[in-house]
């Protein structure tokens, strides 16, 4: 069980100030083992096409529980992963795998945000900036822990996890669950003149 949690501490509907405030905060912590990833959700056949074309080393996957029903019995000649170069071209054959989220993972930080962020479009997509290490503060009880220090930037949803899609980003810090994360996150938060702004995503 992760004992992370994430703060919400920024939303607005400019996907490149969201990107920008989600670099602020990413300056405050310790980088050099960090790593992005990106994911988004896909909901059409033209949609997984653009992105395959756009993102050659993504990987797919297929969220449609139809489809691990149908395919439980021969898993291992339908996988649910794809390769982009491997990924059909056929609308036919995409049709019953939507949808599918393309992610890129542990790349560059730097490498892949503002193409990625371009491409979204009005699909709910996530980047995350893993392997932080938060400054220590100890008069607001954290010391800083790498497995779980991160920002999160939320495209098009109204929170992390949720799948109710909205025009707005919402920027998240992660950190370690203790009593005193909450204060933790107002500390981040504070540090680039913004405040949490909403409940925690466990």
């Amino acid at each position: 069980m992760s004992n992370g949690v994430s703060y919400p501490v920024f939303r607005t509907s400019d996907r490149a100030a969201a990107l920008a405030m989600a670099r602020r905060l990413l300056a405050l912590g310790e980088r050099e083992y960090a790593q992005v990833s990106v994911d988004v959700e896909l909901r059409t056949v033209a949609e997984v096409l653009r992105l395959r074309r756009a993102l050659p080393d993504a990987w797919f996957r297929t969220e449609n529980d139809e489809f691990w029903v149908r395919a439980r019995h021969e898993r291992a000649e339908r996988p649910g992963e794809f390769h982009a170069p491997e990924l059909s071209e056929d609308a036919d054959d995409l049709g019953p795998l939507l949808p599918l989220w393309a992610s890129m993972s542990e790349r560059p930080v730097g490498s892949v945000e503002d193409d990625f962020t371009a491409l979204v479009g009005r699909n709910h997509g996530l980047i995350h900036w893993d392997q932080l290490i938060w400054p220590q503060v100890p008069e607001r009880g954290y010391g800083g822990r790498v497995e779980h220090d991160r920002v999160t930037l939320v495209l098009n949803c109204d929170e992390a996890g949720t799948e109710t899609q909205v025009g707005t980003h919402t920027v998240c810090v992660g950190l370690h669950r203790t009593r005193d994360a909450g204060r933790y996150a107002t500390w981040l938060a504070e540090q680039v003149g913004r405040s949490v702004i909403g409940p925690p995503y466990h």
